[in-house]
């Protein structure tokens, strides 16, 4: 990965939308770029926190692991997304596993060169800064639904989330979803048991609203699953 492409990958990433092409390339200046092989770990929860990563291609899976040892898969994560969130703006150890899923090219930046560039540019932080508050909100928005919604309704909203996230626009209007999700990876994004996403999913299909097509990806109308909230 030359440097620009490194760029182009940096580009994409909504944290950086707000730069302009003088400020990215300071960024630019102090990235490295990794290959990452499938199966292994990119890091460790609780592993000091050093560096910040940029996805060019491939797939990770952040999750954490409970008190019991549960697994709790916090997001899986493709092209154009950074981990972890919090990185630039936190100090102590990571706060969950980063497991490569599918082969990734990955833009990585140390935080400590990070912060350096941030103290001779201040105007960057600031612009990170109004990007970072859109991400808190999101946040808040997925912590509010798993308290104050049933779960029938966290499992209606974790589609339509993953449908922005990994959807892709069919002709005919339908949404399928590019990433190809067991029922015990939906479980363990919302904090429920598989069983409980079976039955959901079951009841989705007998009423026509979701389908999967011949891999097994999820199919529906985006429309017709937010009925379901109503």
């Amino acid at each position: 990965m030359d440097r620009s492409t490194i760029e182009e990958v940096l580009r994409a990433v909504p944290l950086f939308r707000e730069l302009s092409s003088d400020e990215l390339s300071e960024i630019v200046n102090i990235s490295q770029n990794r290959h990452f092989i499938k199966g292994i770990h990119v890091f460790m929860q609780d592993d000091p926190l050093e560096n910040v990563y940029f996805i060019h291609s491939g797939k990770i899976k952040i999750y954490k692991n409970d008190l019991n040892g549960k697994e709790q898969i916090v997001s899986i994560l493709k092209s154009g997304d950074m981990f972890p969130h919090v990185g630039f703006f936190r100090k102590g150890n990571y706060p969950a596993f980063a497991h490569v899923l599918e082969d990734a090219r990955i833009v990585v930046i140390s935080i400590a060169h990070f912060e350096k560039l941030l103290l001779q540019h201040p105007q960057v932080c600031i612009k990170l800064f109004k990007v970072m508050g859109e991400k808190i909100i999101d946040l808040q928005n997925r912590l509010e639904s798993q308290i104050l919604n049933s779960t029938y309704e966290q499992i209606i909203k974790l589609l339509l989330r993953l449908a922005q996230t990994d959807g892709t626009l069919l002709e005919d209007g339908r949404t399928v979803l590019t990433s190809h999700y067991t029922n015990k990876d939906m479980a363990n994004m919302i904090g429920t048991t598989r069983e409980t996403v079976s039955r959901t999913l079951t009841k989705l299909k007998k009423k026509k609203i979701i389908e999967t097509d011949k891999d097994g990806n999820f199919m529906f109308d985006v429309l017709e699953v937010e009925e379901e909230l109503f």
